[in-house]
């Protein structure tokens, strides 16, 4: 491509000097041809001048006056003979027009002549012929048309030198944009197009950038969301095989029963999978208004055996006249059992859900008898903190799932450790 831009602006240049320089060499030609007449008829008028004045007295003429040029001048009396100079030795057709009082111009034999009549007193003394050869004014043509040639030489080379360096200029961002294409190509998604300062390049790196995030942060989802569902489904899963285990050892039990238990723990599964699938691809989510009672009712029957297979109980308390919210149903029951899980996990005695009016907002507060939270705050909720004690994936979740609902999520008191949801309210 460096090649062709270069070969296409020397070529546009080239094609330029040969259209500008043609007629004008032309027109050189012509004007130093006119030059070159007009100079001799100056000589010869000067000639004419300095021979009338002795032959209007009937002295000798002198010597014809030294040219500068290659200039053949003679003088001829008004039988046709040269007196004076260097041309033919008898009159020509030229000198006899003049010798007829006409001045006369001829392009012929290799030169360029004219003659001058003398005359006095109405009459013909005589007659100047100046003559040069072709030679001299083709040399002066060649000679300008040497200079022509060499400023077109100069302004090609220009050309080629400023369209060599334009190249370039577009070149290297245009590679290192397919460099940075193939890096992406190749799964890096880190890999960012520089400004190049060009304004139709710098769109095109604009895009590669924005495309390179958003794979960024789709792979990255993605790839969150692995730990997220290994997070969230590891207690139901394990609730879920410790009840086929039991219908299994225990004969005297209805399978029936655990078969139904069963099946309701895998819808449970099913809504959490699909819950996590849209915050990993960032699906958009209804905030339709929040049911509350059917959902602390499914909440309260999801944990309830788990905990109580540990000797502990699940209190649901609610305010009276609660405000209207509008969230997306589960969500709000995916950052709930988060904050049950880690009830569970890491807290001790009865697990309690209070929901209550906190003015502006719907709060949701989670809260255990454990002995509290000793872990900063920015810690707590940082994905995969080093120091989380294992808080760091699922709070970092239920945190992004408040958020996404235009709520948040905080650690209200470390102890007893309570967990707050805030939930926006219709206005």
């Amino acid at each position: 491509m460096r090649r062709r831009i270069i070969g296409l602006a020397t070529l546009a240049a080239l094609l330029a000097i040969v259209l500008f320089g043609a007629p004008l060499a032309g027109l050189v030609a012509k004007y130093l041809t006119d030059d070159e007449r007009t100079e001799l008829e100056r000589v010869a008028d000067v000639a004419a001048v300095s021979s009338s004045i002795a032959l209007a007295r009937g002295e000798p003429p002198g010597a014809m006056p030294e040219t500068e040029r290659d200039t053949d001048l003679a003088l001829y009396d008004p039988a046709g003979r040269r007196v004076s100079g260097s041309g033919p030795l008898t009159a020509d057709a030229l000198v006899h027009r003049a010798l007829g009082g006409d001045q006369a111009t001829e392009d012929g034999a290799g030169e360029i002549a004219l003659a001058l009549p003398i005359s006095a007193h109405g009459s013909v003394l005589g007659a100047i012929r100046a003559a040069t050869p072709f030679s001299e004014v083709y040399q002066r043509i060649a000679e300008a048309w040497l200079v022509m040639a060499s400023l077109g030489l100069v302004a090609l080379l220009l050309v080629w030198f400023v369209a060599r360096a334009l190249a370039a200029r577009l070149i290297r961002p245009l590679e290192r944009l397919s460099a940075a294409a193939r890096t992406l190509g190749d799964g890096d998604f880190s890999v960012r197009a520089t400004p190049s300062g060009i304004p139709e390049i710098d769109s095109w790196g604009a895009a590669l950038n924005s495309t390179a995030d958003r794979l960024d942060d789709l792979i990255s989802r993605e790839r969150a969301f692995s730990a997220d569902a290994s997070h969230q489904l590891r207690t139901p899963l394990t609730g879920l095989r410790l009840g086929l285990e039991v219908a299994l050892e225990d004969p005297t039990q209805d399978p029936r029963a655990a078969i139904s238990t069963a099946i309701e723990d895998t819808e449970r599964l099913q809504r959490t999978i699909e819950d996590l699938l849209k915050l990993a691809r960032d699906a958009p989510r209804a905030t339709d208004t929040l049911d509350l009672a059917p959902l602390l009712e499914d909440v309260a029957e999801s944990w309830s055996r788990p905990l109580a297979a540990h000797g502990r109980t699940l209190r649901v308390t609610r305010g009276e006249q609660l405000p209207t919210a509008r969230a997306s149903a589960a969500a709000v029951r995916q950052v709930l059992s988060v904050l049950l899980d880690n009830a569970a996990g890491h807290g001790s005695g009865t697990v309690t859900i209070e929901v209550r009016d906190a003015g502006d907002a719907l709060a949701i507060d989670v809260s255990d008898q454990g002995s509290g939270i000793t872990v900063r705050p920015e810690e707590l909720f940082t994905r995969r903190a080093g120091r989380a004690a294992g808080h760091g994936i699922g709070l970092a979740l239920a945190r992004s799932l408040a958020e996404a609902e235009g709520g948040r999520l905080s650690l209200t008191r470390p102890v007893p450790p309570t967990f707050t949801l805030f939930i926006r309210t219709e206005n």
